[in-house]
């Protein structure tokens, strides 16, 4: 396993829509690419990190939400579809390792169901609610070159943005 590099904000290859895994999610080199993911996830330290915040413009996504609280659950995500959003929102705090020194306030579905495949090429679905279900979301929106800046308000956009600049 390794270490990848972290892209940062504004890589173009954040804002890019993500290509399918598709039969190659069994593939050896698609294990390897998730194993590297979840150790740079847990070097940086983070919850949760997507094909393109390692440069690699794939839908694949890992997460685990307990792990900085002594309870790891390690997820790899291929292919992911959000299958369902409640209408029950939450506005709270999200940082991305992606951009490194910004939280900002993001409202998220409270609950989402999703499917996904592993790394046999199985599909899963999962009801996710709380911090699980907000972590899929962002990492979701990564696969479809969405970043929490794109989630804000114009006015809001506008003060983050200014906090990133040099």
């Amino acid at each position: 396993m390794a270490v990848l590099p972290i892209v940062t904000w504004p890589d173009p290859r954040l804002t890019r829509p993500c290509a399918p895994v598709g039969e190659a999610a069994g593939d050896p080199d698609v294990a390897q690419l998730a194993a590297d993911m979840l150790e740079t996830m847990y070097a940086a330290p983070g919850r949760g990190l997507a094909g393109p915040q390692v440069g690699v413009l794939r839908q694949i996504f890992v997460m685990d939400t307990g792990w900085r609280s002594g309870t790891p659950c390690p997820r790899v995500l291929i292919d992911p579809e959000l299958l369902w959003l409640s209408d029950d929102r939450a506005t709270g705090p999200e940082g991305c390792l992606s951009i490194p020194g910004l939280t900002t306030q993001v409202a998220r579905a409270r609950q989402v169901r999703i499917a996904w495949r592993d790394l046999t090429g199985a599909r899963h679905q999962a009801l996710l609610d709380g911090f699980d279900a907000i972590c899929a979301q962002h990492e979701w929106d990564h696969l479809q070159g969405i970043v929490t800046l794109d989630r804000l308000a114009p006015a809001d956009r506008a003060a983050a943005l200014a906090q990133l600049a040099p």
